[in-house]
């Protein structure tokens, strides 16, 4: 008898499923060289924007990025992300304040989709699920509710909420942290975040308390000077083991108290911690200054509910 090979009919689900699992690995390594280097650096990204990336060691790896803003620059004028109603149509403001839904974009797509110089993520925002890489709400486009007083060009589109405090931007240029939860009515811009860290000069978060909660994080923080004409945007990168692993909040107050400012909140942290500039050319693409980690994945820009930005005439 004669035999005869029978070549095996490849199992394309094996293939799929093992592409499948794999993708993850692939995104996480592609996103893990893309990550800015752990190297201090300084520049002036705008007039009267500068841009600086800060490292430490100890006790952890971390890297700190800072946006130093002079707000007395003329053209520069802040901006928040505006809710879906008031992006439809130029609707008047009622006496009752109903808390309006935005559309989720990422920092990158906020940049793209109104031309803003330089942009971070903002408020906390609900509803939020994160599974896995695919798993995840929101995607862009999806609606979603801020938390906390938040004004998009003199519209409130959502109301105050007990212990949400603000950042306010008033009509003469000038940011305010009142360290309540509601903004002047002279406000222009203005949203919300969870904790006062540093106020009239002071640190209002014990630096040297110790707390099982308080673990080393993603952070986002706005702070401001005294006359609220100078504003600082700081970010630290977190959750990446050997690279930049976080701030306890205890941790970042400290900072914010050295760094001398007057006035400084939390903003939503964590995988939503996205710093974005917009590229001098205009057919590129926004640049990710820090590395953000949306779904455990290195440098992936997550759909958020808001945004801080600056124009810059």
């Amino acid at each position: 008898m004669q035999w005869r090979y029978i070549p095996k009919t490849p199992n394309y689900c094996f293939i799929a499923g093992t592409l499948l699992l794999s993708l993850p690995i692939l995104m996480y390594g592609w996103g893990h060289f893309r990550r800015p280097p752990r190297s201090e650096t300084q520049q002036e990204l705008f007039r009267g924007i500068v841009y600086q990336r800060l490292i430490e060691s100890n006790p952890r790896p971390v890297i700190i990025h800072i946006v130093t803003i002079d707000l007395n620059t003329p053209g520069i004028k802040p901006f928040v992300t505006p809710d879906i109603e008031n992006l439809a149509k130029n609707r008047v403001q009622k006496q009752e304040i109903i808390d309006n839904e935005t559309k989720a974009r990422t920092t990158s797509e906020f940049v793209e989709e109104f031309q803003v110089k330089l942009a971070i993520n903002g408020s906390y925002f609900h509803p939020f699920r994160e599974v896995t890489p695919w798993d995840y709400y929101p995607y862009s486009g999806d609606k979603t509710k801020v938390l906390g007083q938040t004004i998009s060009n003199s519209k409130i589109y959502a109301s105050k909420k007990s212990s949400w405090y603000v950042l306010c931007f008033t009509n003469n240029n000038q940011a305010q942290i009142p360290g309540g939860e509601e903004c002047p009515k002279n406000t222009i811009q203005g949203l919300a975040g969870d904790d006062v860290l540093v106020f009239q000069g002071k640190p209002k978060i014990n630096i040297y308390a110790n707390s099982s909660n308080d673990k080393p994080y993603s952070r986002v923080v706005a702070a401001t000077d005294k006359a609220g004409k100078k504003l600082w945007l700081v970010l630290v990168d977190g959750k990446q083991p050997l690279y930049s692993e976080g701030f306890t909040k205890r941790e970042l107050t400290k900072f914010m108290t050295k760094l001398g400012v007057y006035n400084a909140i939390n903003l939503d942290g964590g995988g939503s911690t996205t710093l974005v500039v917009a590229n001098p050319d205009k057919e590129g693409k926004p640049k990710i200054l820090n590395a953000p980690t949306h779904t455990k994945i290195p440098m992936r820009d997550r759909p958020v509910a808001n945004h801080l930005g600056f124009y810059i005439d």
